[in-house]
């Protein structure tokens, strides 16, 4: 068939077209067919991108597991919770105890046979309490100056002429059972002071007691005394206390002004 007999049967098809066909069907049977369009894929960009860039030749890496995939043969792993190391328990109110020790620069009474004193002994608190002596007391904190509520006199004292402050310390405690006798040492207290040791004790029974055993070795006594140097004063004594109210403990050659008052803060308030 020539290329002209061909031209007119296509023109003639056309025609046929154009009288039993809408023209958008003619128009797209004459238009030039195109490629039957792709499924999108189905893989994630992010798979896909690795896809991509991963060489020839070798498996793409493994997906790394969620931090919640359960553990073999059992539940999910999870971080252990650190436990919070609860505060150790005592029994009993506490009290805030403070002392003002010092010491007489002049004769406070009339010589005496210091030589026949004799050195305190009194029970340390601390270890286990002996058999049948009650309940022994505890010693909670040792508290810094500025909770300190003797220091007015303190200042006092050592303005005196009379008198000349050697050591001030407070602490806070439970009380032993009346009769125990047991305290805790001036050093366990803070308090360091040449040549003077023993023991302070609070006790609670039907009231509230506070005592104290305490040695002071002097090189240079008070004038007056009529003690030799390296004399040792020895101070034993116990007395009901009351809240608030400042207590004196005297010696001819030293002596305490002590204070007691309920515990503050998160502790549980004395009696």
């Amino acid at each position: 068939m020539t290329s002209r007999s061909a031209s007119l049967r296509r023109l003639a098809i056309l025609l046929i077209l154009a009288l039993v066909a809408p023209p958008a069907a003619l128009a797209q049977a004459a238009a030039p067919q195109a490629p039957a369009p792709t499924a999108p894929s189905r893989a994630a960009p992010s798979q896909a991108t690795s896809a991509a860039q991963t060489p020839a030749g070798q498996a793409p890496a493994k997906a790394a597991k969620p931090a919640s995939a359960i553990a073999p043969n059992g539940p999910a792993a999870t971080t252990p919770t650190a436990q919070v190391p609860l505060a150790p328990a005592y029994s009993g109110p506490a009290y805030d105890i403070e002392v003002v020790i010092f010491r007489a620069k002049v004769a406070l009474g009339q010589p005496e046979s210091w030589a026949a004193e004799t050195n305190t002994t009194a029970t340390v608190a601390g270890g286990e309490a002996p058999s049948g002596s009650g309940t022994i007391g505890r010693l909670l904190t040792v508290l810094p100056p500025s909770d300190y509520r003797l220091t007015p006199i303190v200042a006092r004292l050592r303005s005196s002429r009379t008198y000349r402050p050697v050591a001030h310390a407070a602490w806070v405690q439970t009380a032993s059972a009346w009769g125990t006798r047991a305290g805790f040492s001036l050093q366990s207290l803070g308090i360091n002071v040449p040549g003077l040791t023993g023991v302070i004790f609070f006790e609670r029974g039907e009231f509230l007691h506070l005592g104290m055993t305490l040695d002071y070795a002097m090189q240079n006594p008070p004038p007056g005394l009529k003690a030799p140097p390296g004399t040792t004063f020895v101070m034993n004594e116990t007395r009901r206390v009351r809240f608030y109210q400042r207590n004196y403990f005297d010696h001819p050659a030293f002596g305490v002004i002590a204070l007691v008052t309920p515990a503050k803060g998160p502790r549980p308030p004395g009696r």
